[in-house]
């Protein structure tokens, strides 16, 4: 079993990888995970609607939003992103275990690691879509 000392080390110095009967765990600072999940960002497809509103449709995570601007819709796909994160993470045993919801799993950790709404719609890329 490992000491104080150790996961001190583990935290500070680098990361460490243990295998305990079958399973392997991973002990790491939240840096460490948020430099893992760097390389992953949000995409968005933007149409502009018949009545002049904006729909965004998430790429990485089926989620649609619409709002009466851009700035609107982004915050209300944010603010998705956010709550499915959470509820994904809330019930991890089942979502974490759905194979057409797996890839999910750092985009969700991402939106936690966020954990603001402005900071996750900021983050949001938007590519042009079909209207």
């Amino acid at each position: 079993m490992e000491t104080a000392t150790d996961v001190a080390t583990t935290v500070r110095v680098q990361p460490q990888l243990f295998k305990r009967t079958s399973d392997y765990v991973l002990l790491s600072n939240l840096n460490f995970i948020k430099a893992l999940l760097a390389g992953y960002s949000y995409s968005a497809v933007r149409m502009e609607e018949e009545d002049g509103s904006v729909t965004l449709a998430l790429n990485e995570i089926d989620l649609v939003e619409n709002g009466k601007d851009d700035n609107d819709a982004r915050a209300k796909l944010a603010a998705a992103i956010l709550e499915y994160a959470e509820d994904y993470y809330n019930d991890f045993a089942y979502w974490g275990s759905a194979p057409n919801r797996r890839s999910h799993i750092p985009y969700v950790f991402k939106a936690l690691f966020l954990g603001d709404t402005r900071k996750i719609g900021d983050s949001i890329q938007c590519l042009a879509g079909k209207s």
